[in-house]
């Protein structure tokens, strides 16, 4: 996992609330194997329509979604962050967050930032009205920052520590490696 210290980019306005995992990447598309490859999936149904925002070429290369609140929703599947993230974006900012869906993107580095009701209105307007608006999240500072915007946000620090430092579960595991060898060369033969 890459380190995550500051996001800085345009944002996609998704003005939708409750928003479910099914509607993130429908379940047809739950057979691959891979982790990657789910970004031309996302929102799949809604891309449908030519009116859908995902389809504006003006927000084109976004890396932050501005989305409603209760995102993520619905079943746990690991697949919905991982479209997210395949699609190139790097940051969720919304007033709030399914727990499992929260969870699952901070395992994966997906940065999921709860901002007040009216700071995500004021974000998402603002991006609405220009597209070309520039976002910038810093974790080190726990900020959101755009024109007329400078909020903080909450982290527990250690998951915060964890994405500055860019280590998963795996990687959390493998700072041990040394002890991990340590205690099976000293195990009793008949536990191997």
């Amino acid at each position: 996992m890459e380190p995550v210290l500051r996001i800085e980019g345009t944002a996609l306005p998704l003005d939708r609330a409750d928003v479910d995992t099914d509607q993130i990447i429908p379940a047809q598309y739950l057979k691959r194997v891979e982790r990657t490859g789910f970004g031309p999936f996302l929102f799949d149904e809604w891309r449908k329509d030519p009116d859908f925002i995902l389809n504006d070429e003006r927000y084109a290369g976004a890396s932050i979604l501005i989305t409603g609140a209760n995102f993520g929703s619905g079943s746990s599947r690991e697949h919905a962050p991982w479209a997210i993230e395949d699609a190139g974006f790097r940051a969720i900012i919304a007033p709030s967050f399914a727990d499992i869906f929260r969870n699952n993107c901070l395992k994966i580095g997906l940065l999921p930032v709860e901002l007040r009701d009216e700071s995500v209105r004021a974000l998402m307007d603002a991006v609405l009205d220009d597209p070309a608006t520039r976002i910038e999240v810093d974790l080190d500072e726990l900020t959101v920052r755009a024109p007329a915007l400078d909020e903080v946000f909450d982290m527990e620090s250690f998951t915060r520590w964890r994405l500055m430092e860019g280590l998963d579960d795996i990687g959390l595991t493998l700072r041990h490696v040394d002890a991990i060898g340590d205690f099976e060369t000293r195990r009793p033969a008949w536990l191997t």
